[in-house]
């Protein structure tokens, strides 16, 4: 017997949402976690720290972007929301007076966990891409890892793979150092 026809889920499905949940709706199926376990937020949230004073406010480096956590992006008919992402200010001057973005991000965050991993590379990746995000950051805190590509003809390409307790400069924030011991610590 056939299974019957799924219909595309709608932005309302994301609002019917618990507040303890996560939605995004990817190639018309929504998409729901839990809120990140500890060391996914320690991890984004320390990448969020080491970017926000040089990159978003400008103090200890060249300033220019918006760094935000979980942003709502709209990207054609996907509802997407990377763990961080960030604009260049010469593209999006202003923030936007809805709750979510329509212009794509310059670089986007996903903290990979055993219940979005997959979801992440397989589903979102050629998503950023497609859309003209020009680079993506993955990183995995069970494995201490932080993959970094760059998008060329909307494909991407892994610019380097860095672990553990590496001091790291990674386009496009390549005008500072991260120390990626401070994601897992």
């Amino acid at each position: 017997m056939a299974e019957p026809a799924r219909k595309p889920a709608s932005y309302e499905d994301l609002l019917d949402l618990p507040p303890n949940r996560v939605g995004e709706i990817v190639h018309g199926v929504l998409h729901s976690h839990p809120r990140p376990a500890p060391a996914h937020a320690l991890a984004g949230s320390s990448i969020g720290f080491g970017l926000g004073n040089p990159f978003h406010y400008g103090r200890g480096g060249p300033g220019g972007w918006w760094i935000l956590d979980e942003p709502e992006c709209h990207l054609g008919a996907q509802v997407l929301a990377p763990d961080l992402a960030g604009w260049r200010r010469e593209r999006m001057p202003a923030l936007p007076d809805t709750a979510w973005f329509e212009l794509p991000p310059d670089w986007a965050c996903e903290i990979l966990s055993p219940a979005t991993a997959r979801l992440d590379r397989v589903e979102k990746m050629p998503i950023y891409a497609a859309a003209g995000v020009s680079h993506l950051w993955l990183v995995d805190p069970a494995l201490r890892t932080l993959e970094a590509y760059a998008r060329e003809d909307a494909r991407w390409y892994l610019l380097a793979s860095h672990a553990d307790q590496a001091v790291v400069r990674i386009p496009p924030f390549d005008a500072v150092e991260l120390e990626l011991g401070l994601l897992w610590t």
